[in-house]
């Protein structure tokens, strides 16, 4: 990524929790680098930190050790659980997210119709909660945190409690809207079909403590936007070879952890 603007630097980012014997080292000397516009997936097995670095990053927490630097302010965070507030309707969920943002009261509906517009939801403003399904409530979370104004849009396996369809569905609207708006994206997930669907990059993590161990290129045409992880490109290494890759380096430091 060099001669590419970083939005987000981890530069030796560790994490411990608890002091002595019962010290625990969740992070260890982490680095990634993340560019304007770019979509980056992390992958590990439970215990690798990779919801840890989510947070760190967001300054939901602070670091032991190590600098994480986020170029463009205080990112915006999507969580499994969309989070929206059940007695507000889908525009006013977002319009709360608006003026948490600083934008004037005269303003905010006509921008919440459109976020909302913007993620496929152009008739959903006046709708509770509890009329949308679970994946119009992603959407809906999706515009939220969009409202923020942010470049940078972390995001903590947003999609695993929904069914196929609408994770494609969604993983197609994603890259659109963050194609659209140049945002910059780290996603966590668990599934690696996924992070080969979606990334640009993806990178593998280790367990107890976490660390950086491998990281892959897919490319922009690989693989992304097909939501089945089978795509090819001109160039670009073959996505069903490359998730078997990734999925047995996964699988070995999975073993490796357990053998500790």
């Amino acid at each position: 990524m060099t001669g590419h603007t970083a939005v987000i630097e981890v530069c030796g980012a560790t994490k411990t929790y608890g002091t002595g014997a019962a010290r625990r080292v969740v992070l260890d000397d982490v680095h990634l680098r993340l560019a304007k516009g770019e979509f980056v997936c992390v992958v590990g097995a439970s215990g690798s930190g990779k919801s840890t670095l989510l947070h760190l990053i967001a300054g939901l927490d602070t670091v032991t050790a190590g600098r994480i630097g986020v170029a463009a302010g205080r990112p915006a965070v999507m969580f499994q659980d969309h989070a929206l507030f059940p007695w507000l309707t889908a525009g006013k969920n977002v319009e709360l997210a608006l003026r948490l943002a600083g934008v004037a009261p005269g303003s905010r509906r006509a921008r919440a119709r459109s976020l909302l517009a913007l993620v496929g939801l152009p008739e959903s403003h006046g709708q509770r909660v509890h009329e949308l399904s679970g994946g119009m409530r992603q959407r809906v979370a999706l515009a939220r945190a969009l409202a923020q104004g942010t470049d940078v849009l972390l995001m903590d396996e947003p999609f695993a409690a929904l069914d196929a369809v609408s994770r494609r569905v969604l993983h197609g609207e994603l890259l659109r809207v963050c194609a659209e708006r140049g945002t910059a994206v780290l996603f966590v997930t668990h599934d690696v079909r996924e992070a080969v669907s979606l990334g640009d990059r993806v990178v593998l993590m280790s367990s107890d403590p976490g660390r950086v161990v491998a990281e892959w290129s897919v490319g922009r045409r690989s693989a992304r936007g097909t939501g089945t992880g089978t795509g090819t490109g001109t160039g670009t290494p073959d996505a069903v070879c490359l998730v078997d890759e990734i999925t047995t380096r996964l699988g070995e430091e999975a073993d490796l952890h357990a053998r500790r």
